[in-house]
Parts: structure tokens; C-alpha cells; sequence
């Protein structure tokens, strides 16, 4: 508590839940305008250090054309990215803040800001993903469709379940991941050329739930769980792959046009640095990771669940819910992310506050 002569007082937190939708906007412009699409190669720098990200004439140009003035988009996230974890002094009493209150508060925010622009730009990532949260929260609920689609195919034509079942959640995965990034800014001409590989890929998904069935009769439960798991996730892993090349792309065009600059030593293996810059901005949604981390542990939970528990192979609800594993994962990697960001949040605030000087 503060203060004698002017009242009880605290200290409290304001903590802002959700970036405001006028910064994602402006952090969206700045991608799409300026930055090929990327965001974690300049918003970090810009909200911790004030660096502004780099962009052309012709990038400004472009940016009025469409009714955007970029500087008045930088200023917006600056400005607002300040106030997302901000120490206020609660006035129990009603009395008025002192002088010698405010500046402790001051030197409070003073002491705390890399940590709250740390907190700043996480939370701004995490809701710009929000689209695809949304999505993965859908499909979701749309597993209760799946469901009782599934355990009455499996009924009444044995197999033909699994293949719906190991179908429908990629599917929809897949549209999702479309949608996501088609609202990133990538044309829809880039996009179509991933077809090229995804039919291909979802027909040999295809086939190989179709063969379920057959491998489940010869006893070979190991093989038949780990076939349908991968029938599910094919094109999950697929377009994980994809994504992180177009990313990939992105990186190279920032790099030719002098917007991104790695040191010397990143220098040494540029190949390698423009790979790991486009799985962070893939994978710095927690969205992404999460379906990602779903479709690698798919195959060996669907090849567990077959082979020790065999009567269970022909329930189209456990088959819907193996069949969803990475949107399940998804969902729990996204509030693992949240949580744990929080808290190491909180740690630091309380490891600082305890370094602060006492009043005497």
C-alpha cells in the first residue's frame, strides 16, 4: 500500500485481454503493404525498440491507392501497443494522487516496460491468429456432426465410416488453412497452385482409409491405426509444409529488398536463416503449432487406440474424436500459449518488484 497523509492506497495492474481491432488492423496493413505478409520480422523491434519496419515508394504509393496511410498505421500500434500493461494507483478514499505517488508509479512503468512490450507484442500475435482460432473452435463443434455421421455409416456400411472420419476433419482443416491465408494477403492464384499437391495427396488419403478396413480384418491393428491416423492429417501435414515455403518466399523477397537484414553469422547460412524466419512466422501462432503438433501425434494415438482397444474400432465416435486429434491438440496448445505467457509475465513482475527499491 501507498501513501500516509493521502489515504490507503495500491497498486494495481491494467492488463488489456484483447489487442483492440484498430491495431490488428494496422498490423495487418503494414504485412500485407509493406512486409510480404510477415509480421514477426519487424513488430517485435518496432514495439520493444521503436524501430520501424522498412518499406519503398512504391509501397507507399500502393498503401494510399488502397486509403491507408502507413506512417498513421505505425503510429496506431506504437501508441496503442504502450497501454497493454499499464501499473495504476488505486485511490481507496478518494483523496488524489500525490506527486510523490506519481512518480513512484512512473518509475514502476519505467522499470516494467521491456516486460510489458514483451507482453505486448505476444498478445498482439496471439489475436492476430484469432481467425484461425475461430476456426479450429468450429470445427470443433462441428465434430458433433461428425460423430453420429460416422457411428451410422460404420453401422450400416462397415469402413466407409473410417474413410468419412478420416476425411472430413483434414477437409476442414485444409479450408481453414485457406481461409487464413488467404486473409494474410496471399492471392488466390498462390494459393491454387498448392492443388497441384493437396489432390494428389488427398486421394492417397483416400485410398489408404479405404484400406482400414481390410488391414483391421488380418489382424494387423498396429498398421491399421497408424494408416488412419495418417489418412487424417494428410493434408494438415501437407499444407504445413507448403505454408512454410510460401513463408519462405516471403523471407527471400524481404532480404532482396533490404527490409530484412540478418548479422554476419546468420549471413554464414542464408538457406538456413530464411527457413527458420518462415517456420517462426508460421508457428508463432499457436494455432498453427498447435495443428502441426496434432497431426505428428494423429498416427500414434489412432495406432494405440486400435491396438489396445480393439473393440472400439467400429465406434464412429472414437473414430470422429481420433480423426480431430489435431484440432484437439490445437485447441490446448492455444491456452497453453495464453497461460503460459501470463504467468512468466507475472513472474517477471514479481521478481522486479521485489529488486525495487522499498520507501522509506
Amino acid at each position: 500500500m501507498l501513501g500516509k497523509e493521502g489515504g490507503d492506497k495500491g497498486i494495481a495492474i491494467r492488463t488489456t485481454l484483447k489487442t483492440p481491432e484498430r491495431v490488428l488492423r494496422a498490423v495487418e496493413r503494414v504485412a500485407v503493404f509493406t512486409q510480404h505478409r510477415c509480421i514477426t520480422t519487424w513488430l517485435s523491434r518496432l514495439v520493444k525498440y521503436g524501430t520501424r519496419p522498412v518499406f519503398t515508394q512504391a509501397d507507399h504509393a500502393y498503401a494510399v491507392r488502397k486509403g491507408v496511410e502507413l506512417h498513421e498505421e505505425i503510429a496506431v500500434i506504437i501508441r496503442e501497443a504502450s497501454q497493454f500493461k499499464q501499473f495504476a494507483i488505486i485511490d481507496e478514499e478518494n483523496l488524489g494522487i500525490t506527486k510523490e505517488e506519481r512518480d513512484v508509479l512512473d518509475r514502476v512503468n519505467g522499470l516494467m516496460a521491456p516486460f510489458e512490450a514483451e507482453y505486448a507484442v505476444n498478445r498482439i500475435v496471439f489475436d492476430n491468429a484469432h481467425e484461425r482460432t475461430q476456426v479450429a473452435q468450429a470445427i470443433i463443434k462441428v465434430m458433433l456432426i461428425v460423430g453420429p455421421v460416422t457411428h451410422i455409416l460404420e453401422k450400416f456400411a462397415r469402413g466407409i465410416g473410417k474413410v468419412f472420419a478420416a476425411s472430413a476433419d483434414d477437409v476442414m482443416s485444409e479450408a481453414a488453412e485457406l481461409m487464413a491465408l488467404r486473409g494474410s494477403g496471399f492471392s488466390w492464384r498462390e494459393l491454387a497452385q498448392r492443388s497441384k499437391i493437396l489432390i494428389p495427396v488427398f486421394i492417397l488419403a483416400t485410398y489408404g482409409a479405404f484400406n482400414v478396413e481390410r488391414l483391421i480384418e488380418k489382424g494387423l491393428l498396429h498398421a491399421a491405426g497408424a494408416v488412419f491416423g495418417l489418412s487424417a492429417v494428410a493434408l494438415s501435414l501437407t499444407t504445413a509444409i507448403q505454408s512454410i515455403r510460401l513463408y519462405q518466399h516471403s523471407v527471400t523477397e524481404l532480404l532482396a529488398e533490404g527490409k530484412l537484414i540478418f548479422d554476419a553469422k546468420t549471413s554464414k547460412n542464408k538457406g538456413r536463416a530464411i527457413f527458420w524466419e518462415a517456420v517462426r512466422q508460421d508457428f508463432t501462432n499457436p494455432a498453427r503449432l498447435g495443428l502441426f503438433l496434432g497431426a505428428l501425434f494423429s498416427p500414434l494415438a489412432a495406432m494405440m487406440v486400435f491396438a489396445l482397444l480393439p473393440n472400439l474400432v467400429h465406434n464412429g465416435w472414437v473414430l470422429a474424436l481420433l480423426g480431430t486429434t489435431e484440432t484437439l491438440v490445437a485447441g490446448i496448445t492455444i491456452y497453453l500459449a495464453g497461460f503460459i505467457n501470463e504467468r512468466m509475465f507475472r513472474k517477471k513482475i514479481e521478481e522486479s518488484i521485489q529488486r525495487f527499491p522499498a520507501r522509506s
